[in-house]
């Protein structure tokens, strides 16, 4: 694996980066070689597992190769606990949040929900926006690449982070269908019930 170019870049200019990709390719193994051949520290948004045993578990094999995790509700606080350092900050951002607290938009034909978690941060802390793609190239070899998404997320307006991301996720299913993660109910919440859970 080599290191995308726009993560040598930053690490040259000292800037941190938020990284955003999706459940495609191996994207387990992505980080962990990020991280082994970057200058960046890289940090990873997880969701914690609720059996305290599977939780540690999951936590060892993500952080053997000095991968740090972030629990997903503690996100802003430790990225600003963290900010004097090189870092790089992954979300894996194509989960599914609550319908009524998420940006909604058209993602392979589907009405979608997107959390806004990754664009309201990267706006906040100034954060250059890299999207991140693990392709395969044959049986047991995968590519990982990076294209920067905005270098001043501040001047992008309301939903246009979330909207390049998901374009390009799209793009990279669209090639490679078979390597994205289709069990994890993409669309099990629909824009018409909004209103119903804003009331409960």
């Amino acid at each position: 694996m080599k290191l995308p170019k726009a993560a040598h870049r930053t690490a040259d200019q000292n800037k941190s980066v938020l990284m955003v990709m999706g459940h495609n390719g191996t994207w387990e193994w992505s980080c962990n070689a990020f991280n082994m051949l970057s200058r960046h520290q890289l940090f990873v948004i997880y969701h914690p597992v609720k059996n305290k045993y599977f939780d540690g578990l999951m936590h060892r094999i993500r952080s053997r190769y000095g991968t740090r995790l972030i629990p997903m509700n503690n996100t802003y606080r430790e990225m600003a606990a963290n900010k004097n350092g090189l870092n790089a900050t992954a979300f894996v951002a194509d989960q599914t949040p609550r319908p009524d607290h998420a940006y909604w938009t058209t993602f392979l034909n589907q009405d979608t929900p997107v959390f806004k978690g990754m664009e309201l941060i990267a706006k906040k802390m100034g954060l250059p926006v890299l999207y991140t793609s693990v392709k395969k190239v044959k049986r047991g070899y995968y590519e990982m690449s990076a294209e920067v998404l905005a270098e001043n997320p501040a001047d992008t307006g309301d939903g246009e982070l979330s909207e390049m991301f998901i374009r390009r996720l799209e793009k990279d299913i669209i090639g490679q269908p078979e390597t994205w993660l289709w069990s994890h109910r993409r669309w099990k919440h629909k824009r018409s019930n909004i209103g119903h859970l804003a009331n409960n």
